[in-house]
């Protein structure tokens, strides 16, 4: 018994209306720097809901890519370490995050003295479609018969080949924050899949997330507060390391493991986890599943392409 629920949906409610009133449920103790979150609003500071800091594994000058950017916090950290010659790129799927996180998008800029962020509508799983391009077409020709839903899905396909949401290889970095657990079962190898495609040759991801010290049975990943609350779709461990080697990826190592559970459910500790992996030539770095450090593990910078 697999979900019986729509997660995305559930996921996308459950987030919208943690855009508008802080939800403590969704969210672990994390310690960023401070002065990174001086510029920060307390409306978005108070609608973090990450687990972990992959912002502290950047370098100035990187193009970073934010998967479920959310309000945007870890997107405005970023945009201050990686400086005026850096860029941001935020995707999330919920309008109501983006709103919020958009609201000060300006402001913040001002203050930084350079403007150097971007948000786009998008599912993480599908970093090609764009969302906003498709409402934009939807509003223009409303699907009421089977040929004007072929004609949509052919137009979509035009998009995602032609004008691709985030194009093939065109980030040095790609980080996400406690989101990559929200995305169904079915789509996360194609998820995996969507990070190395859009990263650079040599480039690397930085992901914190929640995992599983065992696999989750199916009676919790058919609840779907469960699911929305960072549990249910946690991968194991082991998987979630061996996901990021499935999908071609090489100098893989942890970078930080809470040695205490979040939360303990069923007897099944949920934890959070930093890995960092790299998109290099095949061969060319060994597998590192040991806890290690920043500069060991996370590579120089370089301009994207």
């Amino acid at each position: 018994m697999a979900e019986v629920f729509d997660v995305e949906r559930e996921v996308k409610a459950r987030y919208a209306v943690g855009a508008q009133q802080e939800e403590a449920a969704l969210c672990c103790p994390v310690d960023y720097n401070p002065r990174l979150l001086a510029l920060i609003p307390e409306e978005i500071l108070a609608r973090d809901y990450g687990c972990g800091d992959p912002s502290q594994h950047l370098r100035p000058g990187e193009t970073v890519l934010d998967l479920g950017s959310g309000a945007g916090k870890i997107c405005y950290i970023a945009a201050q370490v990686v400086g005026a010659e850096g860029r941001v790129i935020g995707v999330d799927m919920t309008p109501e995050m983006l709103a919020l996180a958009e609201k000060y998008r300006h402001s913040i800029g001002e203050q930084l003295g350079y403007h150097n962020i971007e948000f786009h509508r998008g599912r993480i799983q599908d970093l090609r479609t764009d969302l906003d391009a498709a409402d934009a077409y939807l509003r223009e020709h409303p699907v009421a018969s089977f040929e004007e839903l072929q004609a949509f899905e052919a137009v979509m396909t035009e998009q995602r080949a032609q004008r691709p949401l985030i194009a093939d290889g065109c980030v040095d970095v790609v980080v996400s924050n406690c989101v990559l657990n929200l995305v169904q079962d079915a789509d996360k190898r194609q998820l995996f899949g969507e990070i190395f495609r859009v990263l650079r040759q040599d480039g690397r991801t930085v992901i914190s997330d929640i995992v599983a010290d065992e696999p989750v049975p199916a009676h919790m990943k058919a609840d779907p507060e469960l699911w929305s609350g960072c549990v249910s779709g946690a991968m194991q461990e082991k998987e979630f390391i061996t996901a990021f080697e499935e999908a071609g990826f090489s100098g893989i190592a942890v970078l930080k493991r809470d040695e205490q559970p979040w939360r303990t459910v069923e007897g099944i500790a949920f934890r959070s986890m930093t890995v960092v992996a790299h998109k290099g030539e095949p061969g060319t770095q060994e597998l590192d599943y040991r806890t290690t450090t920043d500069a060991e593990a996370c590579c120089a910078p370089s301009k994207c392409c």
